[in-house]
Formats: structure tokens, sequence, C-alpha cells
């Protein structure tokens, strides 16, 4: 029992889990939306999107949260003008903004005289360094993504399946889209400094994705997305402090390794279902 309570004995672990357990419950709650809209290619890319704003934020000294807002708008309207000012996809335009908003923030961060200190940080967060104005700033985004998601539940469950048939039951998927695409850019900007830029997808992404092979209903996806994405946190973090590896890395792994757990043990149930019932005929 040791072996799982030595990891956050201290302070600073304490911080680093309640941060990291806040992180997760942000990103898998309104990662459901973006599973169940098959938009994980965009979180990705938006999550790469903001690198410049905070980029710019931490070199220049103004909030990385004001600059990981302004680049999320950016993000947001590059994709907007692409897709609609040319033939080109939506996934050709979130392509060309990913790349481009990364390499943007990266050669911001080159500036910097810090610059491998200051890009492992934006890239890869320093979970142990959260402080406790920072866990206030967590939770208060957190707490806006979550009333965001239970407000718009009905729109954003519509829209997930259809936009025409949110169209035809009096919604407005347009808005609702806008609105979905908010509380990502809140979700990002509200978790990277716990588990960085990059690694947020992890959390984004796993939990929900697990949840999604095995819950039936939307209400049962949120339950098991937030319950992965802690267990997923609190796993990593006891296995960074005895493994001596990036916390951050780790929760994002354990993350990802629960998924394809899920999937292997799902597909071989399904496997034995045939034989199990021959058997029974027999």
């Amino acid at each position: 029992m040791d072996w799982w309570i030595e990891p956050f004995l201290l302070g600073f672990q304490q911080r680093a889990l309640v941060g990291g357990l806040v992180a997760a419950a942000t990103c898998s709650i309104v990662g459901v939306w973006l599973v169940l809209r098959g938009m994980s290619f965009f979180g990705d890319a938006f999550v790469h999107g903001v690198l410049p704003g905070i980029a710019a934020g931490v070199i220049v000294g103004f909030s990385p949260y004001l600059g990981a807002a302004v680049a999320a708008l950016v993000m947001v309207g590059g994709i907007e003008l692409i897709h609609r000012q040319t033939s080109l996809k939506e996934d050709t335009a979130i392509g060309l903004l990913f790349v481009g908003m990364m390499a943007l923030g990266v050669a911001v961060i080159s500036k910097s005289r810090s610059y491998t200190g200051s890009l492992t940080s934006i890239l890869f967060g320093d979970i142990f360094g959260v402080d406790e104005p920072t866990l206030v700033s967590m939770a208060v985004l957190g707490t806006a993504v979550v009333v965001g998601s239970l407000a718009l539940y009905r729109p954003l469950l519509a829209l997930a399946f259809s936009s025409a048939k949110a169209q035809t039951l009096g919604m407005n998927p347009r808005f609702t889209h806008a609105a979905l695409l908010v509380l990502i850019a809140t979700a990002v900007i509200g978790s990277f400094q716990a588990v960085g830029t990059l690694l947020v997808f992890g959390l984004l992404v796993g939990p929900p994705a697990t949840a999604a092979l095995l819950a039936r209903t939307v209400p049962r996806m949120f339950a098991l997305s937030v319950a992965l994405a802690a267990i997923a946190v609190w796993i990593g973090l006891t296995l960074s402090y005895h493994w001596g590896t990036a916390g951050s890395a780790a929760m994002a792994l354990v993350s990802i390794a629960v998924f394809f757990l899920t999937l292997a043990a799902t597909r071989i149930r399904a496997a034995m279902k045939p034989s199990t019932a021959t058997a029974a005929h027999a």
C-alpha cells in the first residue's frame, strides 16, 4: 500500500495530483464530444495551435492563458477562412494550420535564451511545479467546461449524431459547433501548464475513446471517461515517482495503454461469445 501512497506525501506532489485530476476531468468531459463527433484530428491540431500564443506569453511576459486564447481564435478563424474561401476540405485546412501554428510557436520559443527549457515546459508541462494560483485558474476554467457541457448537452448530443438532425429539431448547429470549439479551447488552456500542449491530447482523447468501447449511453461515457482519466493521472504519477520518468508523459501513456488493453479485452470477449453459444447449444 505504501507503494501507492508514498508518491503523494509531500505538498508539491499533492498539488501535482490535484492539478492532474482537474485537468483529467476537464479534458475527459469535453473529449467525449470530440470522440462522438469524430473530431480527434481537429483536437490534436487545436492543442498544437495554441503553442505560439503560450510561447509569446512566456517570453514577452503577459498571461500565457491570454496568449493561448488569442492563438485559438486565430486557429479557428484560419480554418474557417481556408474552408470557405477555397474548394479544399476542412481536414486540409486543419493540417495546414496544425503545422503552421506549431512551427510559429517553436520559432517564437527559439528567440528565448532558455530555448530548451521553455520548449520543454510548454510542450510537456511541469506537473510537479503547479502552484496554488495555477490550481485556482485550472479549477475555474474546468468548472466553466463542465457547466458549459451540461448546459449544451442536448444541442451537442444532436450535433454529435447529425447536424441536419439538429437543424430539424430547431437547434442552431453552427452556434453549437462554435460553442464546442470554445469548450475545447478552454480545456486546453486550463490544462496545458499541468500536462503540456502535446500531452494534454492523451487525456483529451484516451479516456473518452476507452469509455466509448464500454458505455452504451452518453451519460455513462461521461462517467467512465472521468473515472478512467482520474485513474490514469493517479497511476501515471505513481509510476513517474518510482521509475523517475516525466509525470505528464506517464499520465498520457497510461491513458493510451488503458485504451489498447480495453480494446484487446473487448475483442477477446467478442471472439469467445460465438464459441460459448455453440457449446451451450451442443
